[in-house]
C-alpha cells in the first residue's frame, strides 16, 4: 500500500484523514504523515487502514494485479508526463 493508493482511496470513498483515521482506529496524524511522505506506517496500522479501506469496496492493486471493477491506476514511469 502506497501514499498514492491512499489518497486515491479516500477521495473515492469521498472521505478525509479524519474519516478514515475513525474507521481504521488510528491516529489523523498517522495516515496524514503516511500520504504526505513524512513517515512510515508500522505493520499494525498498515493493516488496519487497508482492512478499513477494503471493507468500503477499496481494492489495492500491486503491478499486473487485475482490477475487479472500475478504477484508476497510477503507471510511475509516466507519472511526471503531463
Amino acid at each position: 500500500m502506497t501514499p498514492e493508493q491512499v489518497r486515491m482511496a479516500r477521495g473515492a470513498l469521498r472521505i478525509g484523514v479524519r474519516d478514515l483515521a475513525a474507521m481504521a482506529e488510528v491516529s489523523f496524524t498517522t495516515i496524514s504523515r503516511f500520504e504526505t511522505g513524512k513517515g512510515g506506517l508500522q505493520h499494525s496500522s498498515a493493516e488496519a487502514i487497508q482492512s478499513a479501506l477494503e471493507s468500503h469496496g477499496i481494492q489495492f492493486l500491486r503491478g499486473g494485479d487485475i482490477a475487479r471493477g472500475l478504477g484508476i491506476a497510477v503507471n510511475k514511469a509516466g507519472a511526471s508526463e503531463e
